[in-house]
């Protein structure tokens, strides 16, 4: 997160603020171990790690009922090829070759899983060589392709994630993620999407975690402000070429055992690698803890666009309009969309309070659940960083230069029913 977006975020939590000043520093790299499930609750969670923005590990007892752990894993700790290809054999899957960059990430390609597999085990056989490169099953979203297997339950923690949410209503997308990779496989330097909080569980296997906090980034950019590939490559102690890195801190190290779950904070930098054959599932997720985060990092991204553009404003009638289509194609999101996002995420608690929670739905994996789960209070506090948000969007200068006559309800009439459900809700 740059100095913009840090300003821009803080401000939105200052009724955090005594929790937040040490956000984006973790002194002597220290990061807290949670071990027992009985005497860690969601407030706690909520109030040492989401709001200050801490990373955290959870023990492996937080997976241990988990139908992964006992099927996918062999009674060595290996992952179970032959069980995964009995399950999943027939499917396609996204795979990525770590020893090939391609604009600063790793070029990828579809591949049916029992190939995939099979590559893997020769992998092994060959001590870890091959003439196809190191090869890595990244960002299968296997939960909607296989949504009735017994695979996981997402702890408590997690549930206020209002990116899947999103998403599940919309039927385009979800950021659950199933990583398989054998050892040497890793993930170069980044930031995840939307400067989003992710988790990770290893099912099998372990891995090894650099993270720089949020902020630390700005001095690891080259001369031209570009960010590494790799962030332990003998080239950023060059000062040529890296003139800043010698006022990094260094990286938080994490080594995540088999599994054990990370929690990695909104807008913090990382890269990872698998020490041994290893099998993860991943969540992104936004809620009302790091909304603004998101929203400051959407405006960061349409002012990196209008300025590479900025020669065509005059003469192109539509010149805002082609910001955001190029922002959405670079992001995944424009400013119209992520208003419909905080839409539904707002109508979904405006309907439970005031309509209340149906027996029915809370029982099933849905936004009631979750809500049911929380609490009414949480819903509350949602709403309320919604509103501060969605006030700020609508706002906005360049929100206001679109048409806006296609939303529904207007970004008025929602700001006032969601001011109101929270004043109904607090009598």
């Amino acid at each position: 997160m740059d100095r913009a977006t840090f300003a821009c975020s803080t401000a939105f939590f200052r009724d955090y603020n005594s929790s937040s000043q040490g956000a984006f520093c973790l002194p002597g790299g220290h990061v807290d171990f949670i071990d027992k499930v009985e005497s860690f609750t969601y407030s706690d969670f909520f109030r040492d790690y989401l709001i200050p923005n801490h990373p955290c590990v959870f023990s492996a007892k937080f997976t241990e009922d988990w139908g992964s752990r006992r099927s996918w894993v062999t009674w060595d700790g290996k992952p179970d090829f032959d069980h995964l290809l009995q399950k999943f054999g027939e499917a396609v899957v996204p795979v990525a070759n770590c020893d090939v960059k391609e604009y600063n990430s790793n070029p990828k390609e579809q591949l049916p899983f029992k190939e995939y597999i099979k590559y893997w085990k020769e992998y092994i056989k060959n001590g870890y060589r091959s003439s196809r490169g190191c090869l890595y099953l990244k960002d299968w979203h296997l939960s909607r392709a296989f949504p009735v297997q017994d695979v996981y339950t997402t702890p408590v923690y997690f549930l206020s994630d209002w990116l899947n949410e999103y998403w599940d209503a919309v039927a385009v997308d979800d950021y659950r993620f199933v990583y398989m990779g054998p050892k040497g496989s890793w993930t170069p330097f980044h930031a995840d999407v939307f400067r989003s909080y992710s988790w990770s569980a290893n099912i099998c296997g372990r891995k090894k975690w650099l993270l720089y906090p949020a902020g630390q980034e700005e001095y690891l950019k080259d001369r031209h402000g570009n960010l590494p590939f790799d962030v332990t490559a003998p080239a950023l102690q060059d000062r040529s070429l890296y003139p800043r890195y010698h006022q990094s801190q260094p990286p938080v190290e994490i080594v995540q055992e088999a599994g054990e779950i990370v929690f990695i904070p909104s807008g913090w930098h990382h890269q990872v690698y698998n020490l041994e054959d290893t099998i993860s599932i991943n969540h992104n997720w936004v809620n009302g803890c790091n909304v603004a985060i998101m929203w400051c990092f959407l405006q960061d991204e349409l002012a990196a666009v209008q300025r590479e553009i900025k020669e065509w404003k005059d003469p192109m009638d539509d010149w805002h309009l082609q910001c955001q289509l190029i922002m959405k194609s670079c992001t995944g999101i424009d400013y119209k969309e992520f208003y419909n996002f905080l839409k539904v995420i707002a109508e979904n608690r405006i309907s439970i309070l005031e309509n209340g929670l149906d027996d029915e739905a809370s029982a099933k994996n849905t936004p009631q659940a979750a809500i049911s789960t929380l609490g009414m209070l949480h819903a509350v506090f949602d709403l309320k960083r919604t509103v501060k948000v969605l006030t700020s969007l609508s706002a906005n200068e360049d929100f206001k230069k679109l048409d806006l006559t296609s939303l529904s309800p207007s970004p008025e009439a929602l700001l006032h029913h969601l001011k109101a459900a929270i004043d109904t809700a607090l009598l």
